[in-house]
């Protein structure tokens, strides 16, 4: 029995292609010193790989950005605006992945979007009618060649055609079947140079076969690999899927011509059924995921083991291998050297997750799996359970009223309310929360937490920047500001410090996009609040101001998905436990004076099932109670935000609508805007802010380009209900452009106000 692993972390365990990268964007370093932090961030990743026994390794999952984007590029998939720019190869990828302001032209970025259920972000491929799909890049070749030489065999990674084109957006008048002989062709020539090479697997990662199929999806798949795998040569070809089960086209995959197929049997509710109930075809080899790579928990063996043993009784060939990529867990817990050993011994990070597969393989190889040294020390300790239990938190969530879910006076009396009391003008300007966090800022929390300055130098400072932060709003001149959040590392990691029956890591970081990585705190036992998390510094911030001041917090079904949760409890009994806690804190702010106050839910939808036939089953019918017990309790009087950002909300406008919050912002720029048609044809009544420029790109939007966006958008939305503001929190934004989009965004808003009035 063999081992696989669907994808590797690429950021290295120190995050150094995260800072090599961003010292390229500063002029810092040549492509050469980038290049070669590439190079040895590969070599370190395959050897440990190899030394942990994988029989299939991967390459080409390394990007300096993103495997969606490096594959538009492989295919030519390069938008005429980016050629235009006539950069170098690499800073055209980065202008499509970030985009550009200087002396060869202006443009924004590529959308980016969630990656299915995950917090990862991909970069939305973009196909107009003049796009000419084609194989033009070496990037799969030469990282193959470049393991070669290092004595590694791969296996190729690259996103498949179908998942290719289902995630792409198409500008013109032509669709995907209007392409789908060129993809062909390009497949054809990566596998012909493959089998050329001598490569003997190749994985094609077809993610959305796990959405609901049409007809039409499942005759485009087969299409499309009907053709491909015509060429296969001496190459075997892996169809790898993940974050769910195939169960509308089981009986297609595994009649066509793989050689294996990957499934997951963590995520996959159907996996195993599907298996059991149909068979698997006896020439087939079966990768059949069963270790977590969304969770840092140690896997259970005796679960794995069940399972592998069911599927010998269908299977002729299985390798063992992840559920998915190792993308979505921290490198390794050997650089956590803070946490007890006892807490340890529990988790399992990308590398530890390569020990486990290799003691899996020696268990299922042994005559006696059962008794073996591995098996008997993961049931011992996987037995005697964890002191992680709070009998007040316990009772406190098993007595929830139903009228706990429901805020008081309806949404239109509240309205009228808030309009008389605030008094705002016509199109109000405000951010989303943070501002920029600067080295400063960051010097200054990591010298207190080190005891290199005492609690009073680190407050005072912190208080200086926020006095700082609320001259330059009313400088700028925004309706409605925030304190900045200097005090915060990361909107769920600093929440997470503050409550209890949280565990963090040190060194824990996990790739949300391009170069930002997020350290996700682990929810170990029940959650409370003790004590206040943000009342003093909201308060100070509004003391400076007679201009309302946002109380900035995050929601609860982010603070559950933006971190690694429990597993021996449901989803549902957790996001309660932080909704009340999150709730104590809101009724604290509105008490001392905060009139106004944000709450977050940047990712509601990444829980959401993938498969709209399971929606109706779970999530949403506990994730929107959640968010609404956290303010239900507050006054007519308060206003309650939210944000919400970088997924495909369209199809869920009716459940967000059902959040009763008084205003929702969305990251609307980099998609075109496209949310506001959904917002429209569901009658949409809460007031919304859709961003109107992109933060996450370092161009500064000009005051024409923003009064633009703010004209298409009132051709939906009434000018009553149009709030002005940026996509998202600004703290990865130098001062200079962050200052400069703000003072745009506030002209823009007013011309429109002289325009309406």
């Amino acid at each position: 029995m063999r081992t696989s692993v669907v994808g590797y972390p690429r950021v290295g365990a120190l995050r150094e292609l995260k800072f090599a990268s961003e010292k390229y964007f500063k002029k810092e370093i040549s492509v050469n010193e980038l290049q070669a932090t590439a190079r040895n961030l590969r070599s370190t990743h395959w050897n440990t790989q190899k030394n942990h026994g994988i029989g299939f390794i991967p390459s080409n999952d390394f990007s300096f950005y993103d495997t969606v984007l490096d594959t538009a590029v492989l295919l030519n998939v390069i938008p005429a605006r980016y050629r235009n720019l006539e950069l170098s190869p690499i800073d055209t990828y980065f202008a499509m992945a970030r985009g550009y302001q200087g002396a060869n032209g202006d443009v924004k970025a590529l959308a980016m979007k969630k990656w299915f259920n995950t917090n990862y972000h991909y970069m939305v491929p973009e196909i107009d009618d003049n796009t000419e799909i084609r194989l033009t890049g070496t990037k799969p070749f030469d990282e193959f060649e470049e393991a070669k030489k290092l004595g590694i065999k791969t296996k190729p990674v690259l996103i498949g055609a179908f998942t290719f084109l289902k995630l792409a957006r198409f500008t013109g008048e032509k669709c995907e079947k209007d392409f789908t002989d060129t993809v062909i062709w390009a497949y054809l020539q990566i596998l012909t140079k493959f089998s050329e090479m001598g490569a003997e697997w190749l994985q094609f990662d077809e993610p959305f076969l796990v959405h609901d199929l049409t007809d039409e999806d499942i005759l485009l798949f087969k299409r499309l690999y009907t053709a491909i795998l015509s060429v296969k040569g001496t190459v075997n070809v892996l169809l790898q899927t993940y974050f769910g089960d195939v169960r509308d086209c089981y009986q297609e995959i595994t009649g066509m011509d793989f050689d294996g197929i990957g499934m997951d049997f963590i995520e996959g509710r159907k996996s195993l059924e599907l298996v059991k109930s149909n068979g698997f075809p006896s020439d087939k080899v079966l990768f059949a995921g069963i270790i977590n790579g969304k969770n840092i928990w140690k896997n259970d063996y005796k679960k794995s083991f069940d399972i592998i043993s069911e599927l010998k009784k269908h299977c002729s060939h299985i390798v063992l291998g992840t559920s998915c990529s190792l993308l979505h867990v921290p490198y390794t817990l050997q650089n956590e050297t803070k946490l007890p050993e006892q807490q340890k011994d529990y988790f399992s990070f990308a590398v530890e997750k390569l020990g486990e597969l290799k003691e899996l393989k020696e268990i299922c190889s042994s005559q006696n799996p059962l008794e073996t040294e591995e098996y008997k020390r993961n049931i011992n300790l996987l037995g005697k359970g964890r002191k992680c239990s709070n009998e007040k938190v316990q009772q406190r969530v098993s007595k929830i009223r139903e009228s706990e879910f429901t805020r008081l006076p309806e949404f239109s009396a509240r309205e009228a309310i808030q309009q008389k009391n605030f008094d705002l003008p016509c199109f109000p300007t405000t951010t989303i929360g943070s501002f920029p966090q600067t080295a400063e800022v960051k010097a200054n929390r990591t010298a207190f937490r080190k005891g290199i300055i005492t609690e009073t130098q680190y407050r005072d400072f912190v208080k200086e920047k926020i006095f700082e932060c609320v001259r330059v709003q009313e400088e700028i001149g925004l309706d409605v500001l925030v304190h900045g959040e200097f005090e915060r590392n990361d909107m769920v990691e600093y929440f997470g410090e503050c409550l209890d029956g949280y565990l963090f890591t040190e060194k824990g970081w996990v790739q949300s996009y391009g170069t930002r990585c997020v350290k996700p705190p682990v929810i170990w036992g029940d959650i409370s609040r003790e004590k206040p998390m943000t009342v003093e510094w909201s308060v100070y911030a509004q003391s400076l101001t007679k201009k309302p001041m946002k109380g900035m917090l995050t929601g609860p079904v982010t603070i559950l998905n933006w971190s690694f949760p429990r597993e021996d409890i449901s989803l549902k009994e957790i996001a309660y436990q932080i909704a009340l806690a999150i709730g104590d804190e809101v009724l604290d702010l509105e008490s001392n004076g905060i009139r106004i106050i944000q709450i977050d839910e940047a990712a509601l939808r990444e829980k959401l099932p993938l498969r709209k036939s399971d929606w109706d089953s779970e999530y949403l019918n506990w994730a929107i109670p959640a968010f609404r017990l956290v303010h239900s309790g507050v006054k007519p009087e308060t206003q309650i935000h939210t944000h919400m950002c970088y997924s495909e909300f369209t199809d869920i406008i009716p459940a967000i609508d059902n959040m009763d919050a008084d205003v929702i912002t969305f990251e609307a720029s980099r998609s075109d805007l496209m949310i506001l048609d959904s917002l429209k044809e569901n009658h949409f009544k809460t007031e919304v802010g859709p961003g109107v420029y992109d933060i996450h790109s370092p161009r500064v939007p000009s005051v024409e380009e923003i009064e633009s966006a703010l004209h298409e958008m009132l051709k939906r939305l009434p000018k009553e209900k149009l709030w002005v503001n940026p996509d998202c929190g600004l703290k990865t934004r130098q001062y200079a452009e962050t200052k400069s989009s703000l003072e745009h965004m506030v002209q823009a808003a007013r011309r429109l106000r002289n325009e309406a009035f």
